[in-house]
């Protein structure tokens, strides 16, 4: 194969609840949607396991060490990403250690109540996300 690659893009994106049964965002700090919040999450490297992308994501973006429980769902509707089609992998994840923090790409990360994420603008398709997944997610 040569040139440029003609299937979608692969990211990893984690989906986690804390004990009070609030979820984890980060608030971006790049293009696309720049100061806006989405789920921690990012492109899958080639040669890396979606999983072990996800986990890495998770680590460089919040701080949190994580495991993945299971594959939450499949997005890739080819206008939710302005870079180009994208598909990515929403796992539902739980925490194992560590204290909430923006790093990498994100400027902030920050546990949402479920009435304070009803307010929330987010990025890319992220509320149909939510709105779709947070009832398979057991409060942790």
């Amino acid at each position: 194969m040569t040139g440029k690659p003609t299937t979608p893009l692969l990211a990893a994106d984690g989906l986690m609840r804390d004990s009070e049964g609030r979820v984890l965002l980060i608030r971006r700090k790049n293009f696309p949607f720049e100061g806006s919040w989405a789920l921690p999450g990012g492109f899958v490297d080639i040669g890396e396991d979606p999983r072990d992308a996800c986990v890495r994501e998770m680590k460089e973006e919040t701080g949190l060490t994580v495991a993945v429980e299971r594959l939450g769902g499949l997005y890739g509707r080819p206008d939710r990403d302005p870079r180009g089609h994208t598909v990515s992998a929403v796992y539902l994840c739980r925490v194992l250690e560590g204290e909430a923090a923006g790093g990498d790409d994100a400027a902030e990360a920050r546990w949402f109540s479920a009435e304070e994420l009803k307010t929330l603008e987010l990025a890319f398709d992220h509320r149909e996300i939510l709105d779709e997944l947070l009832e398979k997610l057991p409060v942790r």
